[in-house]
């Protein structure tokens, strides 16, 4: 049997395993869980459509730097920038709903956490925009 990759989870796994590491430093409750794997969830997800999107993106990206249309790169280029933003508001969303679930001790924790909490690289450490990253594809 094949390994699968992060890529290939669906939105509620990835969700579930991000909650279940954040619990383990954090010390959720259920209800909590509960919550931040629905916040998670809906974050993945809508982070799905937009990663989608700059997917293509950079392939159209590609095709207009070997045909040499820099009006196309202008427009590709400008479009890159508002999907990345909108993955952006996206993670911070979610990142906030998050945060405002917890209890003060946890926020301490949470702040204190090496990645720093934050989305994406170098924050949720494998959130929306995490393992399947913005500029891994």
């Amino acid at each position: 049997m094949a390994a699968v990759s992060i890529a290939e989870l669906d939105p509620t796994t990835l969700a579930t395993m991000h909650v279940n590491q954040l619990a383990a430093r954090l010390n959720l409750t259920d209800a909590q869980k509960t919550s931040a794997i629905g916040i998670f969830t809906n974050a993945y997800t809508n982070a799905q459509t937009v990663q989608a999107s700059l997917q293509t993106n950079r392939d159209s990206l590609r095709a207009a730097i070997k045909a040499n249309n820099t009006a196309s790169i202008d427009q590709l280029s400008t479009a890159s920038g508002a999907l990345n933003g909108q993955l952006t508001a996206i993670n911070a969303k979610a990142e906030a709903a998050f945060y405002a679930l917890l209890t003060a001790d946890q926020k301490a924790l949470y702040d204190a956490m090496p990645h720093g909490g934050g989305p994406g690289r170098g924050g949720f450490g494998g959130g929306p925009a995490g393992p399947r990253g913005r500029r891994g594809q």
